[in-house]
């Protein structure tokens, strides 16, 4: 049985066993709705020929999106007490959600962001009340408290701007959003307490959960195909491409031992979590981009063939860089992982210049490919290491 109320304090950072809770997992499923209307929505504007107009809308709608989860992802970490008041303060924080959800159509068709504000509004509310229970006796929580009511203030008050300030606002109001959790850990020793593995788990499924809208898009796409086209062999390649680039990306993000790099060096948290935007920003855009090839090759797409590659490249590009960048600071990958990924991405960003010769469907083979590389690559180098770590152990019970 659940308590009424326990005291909420910072949990510890040592505690065995700890994994996501079935409210954490519940709480995810209101973000399954609003990335799957956010990846359809660009991914038909993609086709439509309006994808470089809905990059902005998709960026801005996609950080309110994940800001929410992201905070709310470590606050729990920290301080999650499963009690009544807390549960019933994140049933009103996934409401938000689902306001937020319905807003996007919107945001992108009319750039009317008073239904995203407010669905965020409703959120922000909901964790700032919960996180209220902590800031009577923790500093850290304190100043969550004051910075995520001020940068809340900021975002009610952006709606009242005129239209041209839409971005450089909304800018500004990120900048402040992301400086409190730096500003509010200085009032602690040690920083937020956090559990490295709940930590990197609860990453790891919300990044399940950007694979399966991609899934879904593409599946999406393929339906809407077949309502207008024979099953034929090219839609076929871009499926099988399309499942081996998920799997891909897939195999090489839950490759790296995040929260052991967590554990031994809490202090480039910061790094590791802020560059995962990128990370579930890139996995998220491959889906619109999925969608937009099998619109392509199937002849149903007004954007063109060079559109759709870059649609599918760019993001995969910005998603092997970001994987590199969070993680090298953490594990220390030396200048061979950096010079993979480097590789890797200038591969994937510059296939888009093979279409007029082989079309959007050998660049996605070629995208496939890539990927398939990094896979492979990958296994050789941990291969190696594990068997230069089983040869040191060896010589050293020689020793």
């Amino acid at each position: 049985m659940t308590a009424f109320r326990r005291p909420m304090i910072a949990r510890d950072t040592r505690e065995r066993g700890r994994v996501s809770t079935p409210l954490e997992l519940l709480f995810d499923l209101t973000f399954v709705i609003a990335v799957s209307l956010l990846v359809n929505e660009f991914g038909d504007a993609i086709v439509a020929g309006d994808g470089l107009r809905a990059i902005g809308p998709f960026l801005m709608t996609f950080f309110a999106i994940w800001w929410a989860w992201d905070q709310f992802a470590w606050l729990a970490s920290a301080y999650d007490t499963d009690d009544v008041p807390y549960r019933l303060l994140t049933m009103v924080q996934m409401a938000g959600v689902l306001v937020l959800a319905a807003g996007v159509p919107q945001a992108f068709e009319a750039e009317n962001w008073v239904p995203v504000t407010i669905g965020y509004a409703i959120m922000r509310i909901g964790l700032l009340a919960s996180i209220s229970r902590a800031a009577m006796t923790d500093p850290i929580a304190r100043r969550y408290v004051i910075g995520i009511a001020a940068a809340q203030v900021l975002w009610l008050l952006r709606l009242f701007l005129p239209t041209e300030w839409m971005v450089p606002s909304f800018l500004v109001v990120v900048l402040a959003e992301l400086a409190v959790p730096v500003w509010a850990d200085r009032a602690g020793r040690g920083g937020i307490r956090f559990h490295p593995h709940h930590i990197t788990e609860r990453h790891g499924l919300f990044t399940l959960i950007l694979l399966g809208e991609s899934v879904y898009a593409a599946s999406v796409g393929f339906r809407d195909a077949l309502a207008e086209v024979d099953l034929g062999v090219p839609l076929v390649v871009v499926a099988l491409a399309g499942l081996v680039i998920l799997f891909g990306l897939w195999w090489v993000y839950f490759s790296e031992p995040a929260a052991e790099g967590l554990e031994s060096r809490r202090s480039r948290s910061f790094l590791w979590a802020y560059g995962h935007f990128f990370i579930f920003g890139g996995l998220a855009a491959v889906g619109s981009g999925l969608e937009a090839v099998i619109a392509e090759v199937t002849a149903r797409s007004g954007a063109g063939a060079m559109a759709a590659s870059l649609a599918l490249a760019i993001p995969l590009a910005i998603f092997v860089v970001a994987l590199w960048a969070v993680h090298a600071p953490l594990l220390g990958h030396g200048w061979g992982r950096a010079a993979t990924s480097g590789a890797a991405a200038l591969l994937l960003a510059g296939s888009p210049l093979l279409t007029p010769v082989v079309g959007v469907l050998g660049v996605t083979l070629v995208v496939a490919a890539v990927v398939v590389a990094v896979v492979v690559v990958m296994l050789v180098r941990n291969a190696r290491a594990s068997t230069r770590t089983v040869g040191d152990t060896l010589s050293g019970e020689v020793g």
